[in-house]
């Protein structure tokens, strides 16, 4: 995995959400387990706390879940990360309107472009 992080965030929630990115997008399919944190951390160039916390996150999310002996691993629920994927694509669509907006479309000028740029 490429981490990146910006500058502007807490570093925990950039590692939660690119941890939930690779959930949703099946490269931690349900019920896998996740590496350990400090693998991770390594990984992520990040301190081992960090990455607990984001975990800890997700966690809390339902997204994840720990087994007192083996680590953690991803929810089976499938419908839990079929929520998370239409709620983080729901954020997606909605920055991208905004950044629309800021260069002057409209939401049905911006819906019109979408439809002509994926028919070409």
């Amino acid at each position: 995995m490429n981490w990146s992080f910006e500058t502007d965030r807490p570093i925990y929630l950039q590692l939660k959400e690119q941890i939930l990115r690779m959930i949703v997008s099946g490269v931690y399919p349900p019920g896998s387990k996740l590496p350990p944190v400090r693998d991770l951390a390594a990984e992520a160039s990040v301190n081992p706390n960090t990455l607990q916390k984001a975990l800890s996150e997700l966690e809390r999310d339902s997204l994840v879940y720990t087994q007192r002996t083996s680590g953690r691993y991803v929810t089976e629920d499938g419908n839990m990360i079929i929520k998370a994927k239409k709620e983080l694509a729901v954020e997606q669509i909605e920055l991208f309107i905004k950044k629309m907006a800021g260069i002057g479309y409209t939401v049905e000028e911006t819906i019109a472009l979408l439809e002509k740029t994926v028919k070409e």
